[in-house]
C-alpha cells in the first residue's frame, strides 16, 4: 500500500516498478547494514545486462564496502549490480563505470553532425581487458544512464 504521492509517481512513470522492488528489499535490510539508513536511491534501471543503482553523491563508497549486500542484491534479481552516484562530472560516472580498470585519457570527439561522443582509454597491459560482451553493456549503462555516447578503447 501506498501513499497517494507515491502512487502518483508510479503512474506517471517517475518510479518504476523496479525501483520499488529494490526499495523494499534494501529497506528490510537495514537493520544488518546501519548504512542503508542514510544512503539515497536515486533510481533503479536496468540496462545492458545489469542492475544499475543511481545512488546521491558520495554513497557508492558505502556500497563498495558491503559487497556481500550488492551481491545478494543482484542475487534476487539474477543481475550484476552496478552502483553510479548522481550528480558527479562524467570522469568520476566513469571511474565509476569502468572500476577496476585503469583510465588512461578521456576526450569528447565533436561529429560532424553536431552531436559529441566520449572516447575512453583504458590501459591495455598489466591488468584484465573486459570481454566486448562487457564493453557492450557498459556503453548500453552510459547510454541509458548519462545519455552518453561511448568510444572504447585500449592503449597499448
Amino acid at each position: 500500500m501506498l501513499c497517494s504521492k507515491c502512487q502518483a509517481k508510479i503512474e506517471s512513470g517517475e518510479v518504476s516498478d523496479k525501483y520499488i522492488e529494490v526499495a523494499k528489499l534494501l529497506l528490510g535490510w537495514e537493520n544488518q547494514n546501519q548504512f542503508l539508513q542514510k544512503v539515497k536511491l536515486d533510481n533503479v534501471l536496468d540496462a545492458g545486462g545489469f542492475l544499475v543503482l543511481v545512488v546521491g553523491k558520495g554513497d557508492s563508497a558505502k556500497f563498495n564496502t558491503a559487497q556481500k549486500l550488492t551481491r545478494n542484491l543482484g542475487d534476487k534479481f539474477n543481475k550484476r549490480v552496478l552502483v553510479i552516484e548522481s550528480g558527479t562530472k562524467d570522469r568520476k560516472f566513469l571511474e565509476d563505470l569502468f572500476a577496476n580498470q585503469h583510465i588512461v585519457t578521456i576526450n569528447i570527439i565533436w561529429l560532424p553532425d553536431g552531436s559529441t561522443e566520449t572516447r575512453v582509454v583504458l590501459q591495455g597491459r598489466g591488468t584484465r581487458r573486459l570481454s566486448k560482451k562487457r564493453l557492450q553493456a557498459l556503453v548500453s549503462v552510459a547510454k541509458k544512464v548519462r545519455n552518453m555516447d561511448l568510444r572504447v578503447e585500449y592503449a597499448y
